[in-house]
């Protein structure tokens, strides 16, 4: 079947089969790193549309390439596979059979758009220019992250240019958005245990009291966005735990504290965390405690390739239409897709996927989580529309020429 055979009727039946395929995934999710049954189902799919397949690709990874018949670049497609630890809550057919697991993210709807994807191509060989690579990638949501590993395992090696896309409830459904330079934001979490002195409820002078300085903590260190960032740069600090004391007349020896910093340049995540330290170690001795801090620096920010992000807009309003592609805002979420666009030219896409009218209205991470499912072949012709500009503008000689 040629691309031009391609009409409406074929992308109806490929919508058909993604919805299978994701319903079936959301029924057996696997959280990171225990993605073996979603990673089988994948390859297996791969095999037998005739793609060169390569398994257990910095863990539970797929990575499925098809060579077209004429020169071109090296492009590769990327889907997260991984669902949540999370107790699905909607009452529907395909509601996860796991319990305490759910895809409350999308990803199920990720790896079935680039399987359709995969499907396209794989009939499409003839037309094909170049190489694609189509990079199933486990364990997104849960740090270090899947794409440290598979990228140790060389799966950029060769590759020009790269894309993801997310499926985005906050956007309706029928529009996608974008934008150059920094999408979304780098995520560093930290954990601070303040060690005192107990002792008696009623005898607090003789004690060093933890949850006292805990809470002079949290308020402290709210001044750091406020009086530490520049004002132009966005940055985020949560404490989002505290926790300290066994009894209402006890004062705690120990009050521990996390929470998450959020930014999207490097300079103001080193600010952040400097600071962190500095106001953390100073208030605790301000209440004759001290603290210990343990800081995990997360997932870089997502920096889009402008070149690339100029492509989105170009290619994106045929596929959605004029008034439907945007500007995307910057979003403090955090995404290993980040490590790739360090690496390689790429882009980051958002494909919007509420709709009110089918119970589409909860954020990601919710119990209740679902997408309209029109959004996913939205997708796969934003992944087709990307690829065959890159290999056309290459041809045309205005990249790498």
């Amino acid at each position: 079947m040629t691309q031009q055979a391609m009409d409406q009727t074929w992308f109806d039946q490929l919508q058909e089969n993604m919805v299978e395929w994701r319903r079936h995934l959301h029924k057996n999710p696997e959280i990171s790193f225990q993605e073996s049954k979603t990673a089988a189902f994948v390859a297996d799919k791969l095999e037998s549309w005739g793609l060169d397949v390569r398994r257990q690709v910095g863990g539970h990874g797929v990575v499925g390439t098809i060579r077209g018949a004429k020169p071109g670049p090296v492009v590769m497609l990327r889907a997260d596979m991984d669902a949540l630890p999370i107790q699905d809550e909607k009452e529907c057919e395909y509601r996860s059979t796991v319990d305490g697991a759910m895809h409350a993210c999308g990803h199920d709807g990720h790896t079935s758009v680039l399987l359709g994807t995969a499907y396209y191509y794989s009939l499409n060989r003839d037309e094909l220019e170049g190489e694609i690579r189509f990079l199933f990638q486990p364990a997104e949501e849960l740090l270090p992250g899947g794409a440290v590993n598979v990228i140790k395992d060389g799966v950029l090696e060769g590759v020009e240019v790269i894309y993801g896309i997310h499926l985005w409830t906050p956007f309706s459904v029928g529009t996608a958005a974008s934008c150059a330079g920094p999408l979304m934001a780098a995520a560093d979490d930290f954990y601070i245990e303040i060690a005192g002195k107990g002792g008696h409820g009623g005898m607090p002078q003789s004690t060093n009291d933890s949850v006292v300085a805990g809470s002079a903590l949290v308020m402290q260190l709210q001044s750091i966005v406020s009086r530490s960032v520049d004002p132009l740069s966005p940055a985020v600090l949560t404490v989002g735990t505290i926790e300290g004391g066994s009894a209402q007349n006890i004062i705690a020896e120990t009050c521990r504290l996390s929470g998450t910093i959020r930014t999207f340049d490097e300079q103001t995540r080193t600010v952040m965390k400097e600071r962190l330290h500095e106001v953390t170690e100073l208030t605790a001795a301000t209440y004759g405690t001290s603290a210990k801090i343990r800081y995990i620096m997360g997932y870089p920010p997502v920096v889009n390739d402008a070149r690339e992000a100029a492509r989105f807009f170009k290619e994106a309003k045929p596929v959605f239409g004029e008034g439907n592609v945007q500007e995307a805002p910057k979003l403090m979420p955090a995404e290993d897709f980040a490590y790739y666009l360090e690496r390689v030219p790429g882009c980051f896409m958002f494909v919007g996927a509420g709709n009110p009218a089918k119970g589409a209205i909860y954020p990601h991470h919710h119990p209740k989580f679902d997408f309209d499912e029109d959004a996913m072949i939205n997708a796969v012709r934003l992944f087709i529309a990307m690829s065959t500009g890159y290999a056309a503008e290459c041809k045309e000689g205005a990249i790498n020429g």
